[in-house]
C-alpha cells in the first residue's frame, strides 16, 4: 500500500505493515487494557493446556472488524460472530499447528525469511507493492531498499514490522512447510490403483430376496429410552452437542407512535430556518446532532441515487427540501454547491513528507524546489526515483487513477487539487502528510456535480411510548415468576408466544429478535423455569423464560428420538424377521415362507449401492461382490429397507472402458492433497482439548 492509497484510508501505516486477513488474527499491535468486563483472568480459551488470551483476541477481533468498515462493509452483531467464530477458529488452528510443527522440527530460518520476502515466490503483499509496471517483474532490489529503510527507522512503524508483521509472515510460512509435508505424504500405490479401478468396472449378475421391514407392524416393536441411549453411546460422535439453551418469550411494542413521529418532525422544523440560512454548515449539524454526517465533497448526478434523488438534483442553490421520509429518518436536504466535475483523473506526485523528522519549513522548501526544477524541465520520473517519500508509486513514476468514488477518502486537499483543477495544473499542496507536488495529467467523464447537506433526524420513540410497553413488560415479568404462570398469564393477556430454540453460549443474536447478546447472557445464567427480567432489543421489551437446557456432551434421548426412533425400529424388526426366517435354505424356500418373489438383477454395479428393485442398498452390494458367497445363499441381510438374502451368481467385468490408472491415480492423489491439511486439522481438533471461554468476556 503507497502513501496515496494510505491516505485513502486514513492510517499512517506504510503497505507492507499490513497483511492480508489470513494473518491478521495472528497479529498482535496496540496494547490496551480490558473493557471494564470485571474479568481478573485474560484467558479466553485453552487448546491442550494452552492458553489463548483475550486481549490477542480482541486485537485481531477488531483488526478484522476495521478491515471490513474501512472496506465499507456494516459491521452488525451477526456479522460480528460470523468474525468472532473466525477468528476463534484461526486461534484454535494456530495452536494446533504450532505443536505439531514443533514436534516435526519444522523451523523458519533467517535465511529462509530473507529468501522469502526477496525471491521468486514473494508475499502477496510485497509482490503487490513492488511489481515493476512495465515487465510484470517483481522488484526484489527495490522491496530491499524499502524493508531496510523501514528497519533502520525507530518509531512505531518500524516496531511493528520487526516485532509483529515477519514473526507473523515466519508463522504462515510454518504453516506452509507443515501443509507441503502433508501434501508430499499423499500417495497411492499401483496395485490398488489397479484394484479401484478393476472394482469400478465389476459388475455381478444376482438374485435376491426382500422381507420389508413394513410386514412387521410397528405396535409389535417398542423404543424406549434406554434404546435410544445405547444407540447414541455406540455412535458418540454422531450425536455431540454444544451448549444451547431454548425459550419461550413474548415481546411488548415500544416502536413510535403517531404522536412520537410528530413530535419529530415538530423539532426538525423547527431547525429549518437556522439549517436553510446557516454558513458553517458543518459546525451547524455537530451541534444538533444529524443521523448523516456532513459530507464536504461532490457527488456526480449518475452517482446519486438516495430517496427523492430526482428532486434533490432539481434544487437551487441554498435552497432546502423536505422534510421528508428517507428509511427511518426525517431529512432536509439543502443544495450547497454545484459544478462539474470528472468522474476519474490521472496524476502524479512527489511527496517530501514530515512525518518523517522533516520540519514543515525544511519539506516546503524542499517541495518548492523540485517544483521549479521541473519548470525548468527536470525529468519527474528522476525526480519520483530520488525524493519521493512515496514508495509505493516510484516505480509508476509517481502516477495514481482515482475515480470520484476515491474523493471522500482522500486528503481533502489533495482531492480538491486532483478534481477541482483542471488537466494540466502544476502545483504544491499541502496535507497531513506534508507536502505533495501536484500535476493533473488528465481528467475525463465530466458530469454535473453536488454538494448537499443532510439534516436528519431519527423517529424514535418517546419518553412516554417507552415507559407504557416497560411497564407492561415489567408487571408481566412481576406476574409471571415460573414457566407456568408465564403461559397461563400469555394467555389471560392474549400475548403472542414465541419459541427460540439452540441459543448457542457465544451467540450475538436470537433469530426472531435480533441482535441481543445481553440477552444471551441473561439466558445463560438463568435455570430451567426462570423468568428472565424484561430486556429491551430494538424497539420492543422481551420477556422470556427459559424452557430447555443442554449442556455439552451427548444429546438426550428425547432429542434424539425424532432422528433415531425409525432405525432402531427397523433394528428390531430385523432380529424378529431373521428369527422368524432362519430356518430358510434357499431362496425360493425364503421367498415362499415370507410371501415375496425371488428377483434377479443382471448387471449390479460395483460402483453404485443401487440395486434394482430395492432402492440404495449398500449392504446388500456388499454381499454381492464377495466372491465368497458366490453360488451359495448369503446369510440375512439387515439393509435400509428390509431383510435381504443374496445369491451371487456370476461376477465379472463391465462393458464400460476402464479408466486410465496413471489419470485415476492423479486425480486422486490431487484430491487427496487438496483435503490433507483440513483433514489433518479435523483430526487434530478432534483429539485436542479445547476450552472455549469467549462467554466470560462478550
Amino acid at each position: 500500500m503507497s502513501i496515496i492509497q494510505t491516505i485513502r484510508e486514513r492510517a499512517a501505516v506504510i503497505m507492507i505493515v499490513i497483511i492480508a486477513i489470513s494473518l491478521i488474527a495472528f497479529i498482535l499491535q496496540d496494547s490496551f487494557s480490558g473493557r471494564g468486563s470485571g474479568v481478573t483472568s485474560t484467558k479466553i480459551g485453552e487448546v491442550n493446556g494452552e492458553d489463548i488470551d483475550f486481549i490477542d483476541f480482541r486485537q485481531a477481533m477488531e483488526m478484522q472488524e476495521n478491515q471490513y468498515k474501512q472496506a465499507g462493509m456494516p459491521v452488525s452483531e451477526a456479522f460480528r460472530q460470523n468474525i468472532m467464530e473466525g477468528v476463534w477458529n484461526q486461534f484454535v488452528s494456530e495452536k494446533l499447528l504450532d505443536k505439531e510443527a514443533e514436534k516435526l522440527g519444522i523451523t523458519v530460518t533467517a535465511k529462509e525469511l530473507n529468501d522469502y520476502l526477496f525471491g521468486d515466490n514473494p508475499p502477496d503483499d510485497l509482490r503487490r507493492q513492488f511489481t515493476n509496471p512495465e515487465t510484470g517483474q517483481y522488484d526484489a532490489i527495490a522491496a530491499q531498499q524499502a524493508v531496510a529503510a523501514l528497519r533502520a527507522r525507530k518509531d512505531e512503524m518500524a516496531e511493528n514490522f520487526a516485532n509483529r508483521y515477519l514473526p507473523a509472515l515466519m508463522k504462515s510460512r510454518q504453516q506452509e512447510k507443515y501443509s507441503a509435508l502433508l501434501e508430499s505424504a499423499a500417495y497411492l500405490p499401483k496395485w490398488m490403483i489397479d484394484k479401484i479401478n478393476s472394482d469400478n468396472n465389476a459388475v455381478a449378475s444376482i438374485q435376491f430376496v426382500n422381507i420389508p421391514y413394513s410386514t412387521i407392524a410397528d405396535s409389535l416393536v417398542m423404543v424406549t429410552d434406554d434404546d435410544i441411549r445405547k444407540y447414541i453411546n455406540e455412535r458418540p460422535d454422531q450425536f455431540k452437542q454444544e451448549k444451547s439453551r431454548t425459550i419461550v418469550y413474548t415481546m411488548f411494542d415500544a416502536s413510535p407512535s403517531e404522536q412520537d413521529s410528530a413530535q419529530v418532525l415538530s423539532d426538525l422544523q423547527k431547525l429549518y430556518d437556522e439549517f436553510s440560512t446557516t454558513s458553517d454548515m458543518e459546525s451547524f449539524l455537530n451541534r444538533v446532532g444529524s443521523e448523516t454526517p456532513y459530507y464536504n465533497g461532490f457527488v456526480l448526478k449518475s452517482k446519486l441515487s438516495m430517496e427523492k434523488a430526482d428532486s434533490l438534483r432539481n434544487l437551487q442553490l441554498n435552497q432546502v427540501f423536505g422534510p421528508y421520509i428517507d428509511g427511518n429518518n426525517y431529512v432536509l436536504a439543502r443544495m450547497m454547491e454545484k459544478r462539474t466535475m470528472p468522474d476519474s483523473v490521472k496524476c502524479r506526485h512527489i511527496l517530501i513528507s514530515t512525518q518523517g523528522g522533516l520540519s514543515d519549513d525544511d519539506a516546503k522548501k524542499r517541495a518548492d524546489s523540485i517544483a521549479q526544477a521541473i519548470k525548468g524541465g527536470a525529468d519527474f520520473k528522476a525526480l519520483v526515483t530520488q525524493y519521493t517519500d512515496d514508495p509505493g508509486s516510484k516505480e509508476t513514476g509517481g502516477e495514481y487513477d482515482f475515480t470520484s468514488l476515491n474523493f471522500g477518502n482522500l486528503a481533502k486537499e489533495f482531492a480538491e487539487a486532483v478534481f477541482y483543477g483542471k488537466a494540466g495544473d502544476k502545483k504544491v499542496v499541502k496535507t497531513q502528510f506534508g507536502y505533495h507536488y501536484i500535476e493533473v495529467m488528465s481528467q475525463k467523464n465530466f458530469e454535473e456535480a453536488y454538494r448537499i447537506a443532510y439534516l436528519s433526524k431519527p423517529i424514535v420513540s418517546g419518553i412516554e411510548t417507552e415507559t407504557i410497553a416497560s411497564n407492561a413488560a415489567s408487571q408481566f415479568a412481576g406476574d409471571s415468576r415460573d414457566y407456568q404462570s408465564f403461559m397461563d398469564n400469555l394467555k389471560k393477556q392474549n400475548l403472542q408466544e414465541f419459541t427460540a430454540p439452540n441459543i448457542g453460549e457465544n451467540d450475538f443474536s436470537i433469530p426472531g429478535i435480533g441482535d441481543a447478546r445481553s440477552l444471551v447472557r441473561d439466558i445463560y445464567a438463568a435455570k430451567k423455569g426462570q423468568v428472565l427480567d424484561p430486556v429491551n432489543v430494538g424497539d420492543k421489551y422481551i420477556v422470556a423464560v427459559v424452557v430447555d437446557v443442554q449442556e455439552e456432551g451427548l444429546i438426550s434421548p428425547s432429542k434424539a428420538r425424532p432422528s433415531v426412533e425409525f432405525v432402531i425400529k427397523n433394528q428390531k424388526k430385523a432380529e424378529l424377521i431373521k428369527n422368524k426366517y432362519s430356518s430358510s435354505k434357499t431362496l425360493e424356500e425364503l421367498a415362499a415362507a415370507a410371501g415375496v418373489e425371488v428377483l434377479s438383477v443382471d448387471s449390479l454395479n460395483f460402483a453404485s449401492t443401487f440395486v434394482q428393485g430395492a432402492g440404495s442398498e449398500p449392504k446388500v452390494v456388499g454381499y454381492a461382490f464377495n466372491k465368497e458367497n458366490q453360488d451359495k445363499v448369503s446369510p440375512l441381510i439387515a439393509g435400509t429397507t428390509g431383510v435381504f438374502a443374496v445369491k451371487t451368481n456370476s461376477i465379472g467385468a463391465g462393458s464400460s472402458s476402464v479408466v486410465d490408472s496413471e489419470q485415476l491415480k492423479r486425480g486422486m492423489i490431487m484430491q487427496m492433497r487438496s483435503s490433507s491439511t483440513r483433514s489433518a486439522l479435523e483430526a487434530l481438533r478432534k483429539e485436542a482439548k479445547i476450552k472455549d471461554l469467549r462467554a466470560k468476556f462478550y
